[in-house]
C-alpha cells in the first residue's frame, strides 16, 4: 500500500504532489477531479482532493492506526453539560456518576487500523426513489393524489404519506418521490454492483472523530454556541446549516441529527451516529440527545434487517485497497 494515502505521510506532502496524486486517483476511479481544499475544524486539519461521480461529491480520507473507543473524559464536562446532567439527575431523583453513566453508551476503547478511502461527503437516502407524476405506482392510488393537490394549493413545503410517497416544494415546481420496502442485503448488493461500499463501525468512528480522545470531536462536553438541530429555530433563515452539519475536518457532513441513523458495514444492519430521535423524544435534553452522534458511542444492531426511509441514511465509500 502507498504510504502516502496515510495521513502521516499525506499531511506532510506539498499541494503541487497531492494534487497528481489525486488525479491519478481520479483516473483509477472514473471520477472528476474538482480540486484540493483545506477542512480546518475542531483542533483538525487535511488538506485533501473533493471528487464527483454520478451526481454525488467524495473526498479523499488519509489512512491511519487510531484509537477509538471511550472510558473516560480526557478533558472534563464543561459547566453547561454538568449542569444540564445535574438537573435531568435531580428530575429523576437519582444519584449518579456522569462520566459512569456516559460510559455504558460508549464503545469500548480499542485500537484500529483504517486505511484509505474515497468517501461520500453527505448521507443518502435509501428508501425513496424520486417519479413522475404520472408514475403508475401514484396514479393508481386517487387518494395519493388528492392529498397531493391539496398540498399544491397549500403553503407547506412538503407533505409524506407515511412509507408510501412524498411531495416537496422546489424551486423548479414539486419533487416527487415514492416509498420502497428493502432490506440491508438489498442495499448491500446495491451498493457493491456499482462499485461501493458502507463505512465498518470502526472505519465510521474514524471519519467521525478522527481519533480523537474526547467524547465529542470538538470537546467533552456539548457546544452550546453551537446551532443545534432539533433546539434551534431556523426560521429566520432556513438555509443556513446547522453548525454539526457543516463538513468536518475531513470534508464530510456527519453524525449532525440524532434522528438520522447512519447504517454501517456488519454481519447484520447495524448502525451508528443516531439513535433515531429516542433520546430527543425522550425528553431528555439537548446533551443526552446528541450523546449518540459521539464517534465513539456504540453501534447499535437493529432487530430485523429492514431498512426504515424514515430514520436510515448511508454513505457510499470506495476502499483504496490496491493502489500503489
Amino acid at each position: 500500500m502507498n504510504k502516502r494515502l496515510f495521513r502521516t505521510q499525506f499531511n506532510q506532502m506539498e499541494n503541487i504532489e497531492k494534487q497528481v496524486l489525486m488525479e491519478s486517483l481520479a483516473a483509477r476511479y472514473d471520477m472528476t477531479f474538482l480540486g484540493l481544499h483545506t477542512f480546518d475544524r475542531w483542533g483538525q486539519s487535511c488538506t485533501t482532493g473533493i471528487f464527483k461521480k454520478d451526481g454525488r461529491e467524495f473526498v479523499f480520507v488519509p489512512g491511519d492506526t487510531v484509537t477509538l473507543g471511550w472510558e473516560q473524559f480526557a478533558v472534563g464536562l464543561n459547566q453547561e453539560s454538568r449542569e444540564e446532567l445535574e438537573y435531568l439527575f435531580r428530575e429523576w431523583e437519582m444519584e449518579r456518576d456522569p462520566e459512569e453513566m456516559i460510559r455504558e453508551s460508549m464503545a469500548p476503547v480499542r485500537q484500529a487500523a483504517i486505511g484509505p478511502m474515497l468517501v461520500g461527503r453527505e448521507l443518502e437516502e435509501i428508501n425513496w426513489e424520486p417519479v413522475k407524476m404520472d408514475d403508475p405506482r401514484l396514479t393508481v392510488h386517487p387518494d395519493w393524489l388528492k392529498e397531493f393537490r391539496d398540498f399544491a394549493w397549500s403553503d407547506s413545503s412538503s407533505l409524506t404519506l407515511h412509507q408510501s410517497a412524498r411531495i416537496e416544494r422546489t424551486e423548479k415546481g414539486f419533487q416527487i418521490c415514492i416509498y420502497n420496502h428493502t432490506d440491508y442485503d438489498a442495499l448491500l448488493a446495491m451498493l457493491e454492483n456499482r462499485g461501493f461500499s458502507l463505512p465498518t463501525a470502526d472505519e465510521w468512528a474514524y471519519l467521525c472523530g478522527g481519533g480523537c480522545r474526547t467524547l465529542f470531536p470538538w470537546g467533552d462536553g456539548l457546544d452550546y454556541s453551537m446551532r443545534l438541530r432539533w433546539f434551534e429555530d431556523m426560521d429566520e433563515d432556513e438555509n443556513r446549516p446547522y453548525d454539526m452539519e457543516e463538513p468536518n475536518f475531513f470534508g464530510l457532513s456527519i453524525a449532525y441529527d440524532p434522528y438520522m441513523r447512519e447504517v454501517v458495514q456488519a454481519d447484520r444492519l447495524t448502525t451508528c451516529g443516531g439513535d433515531g430521535g429516542c433520546n430527543i423524544c425522550g425528553g431528555l435534553g439537548p446533551f443526552l440527545g446528541f450523546l449518540p452522534c459521539s464517534p465513539h458511542c456504540k453501534p447499535e444492531v437493529q432487530e430485523d434487517n429492514e431498512l426504515n426511509g424514515d430514520y436510515d441514511f448511508y454513505r457510499p465509500i470506495i476502499r483504496l485497497e490496491n493502489y500503489d
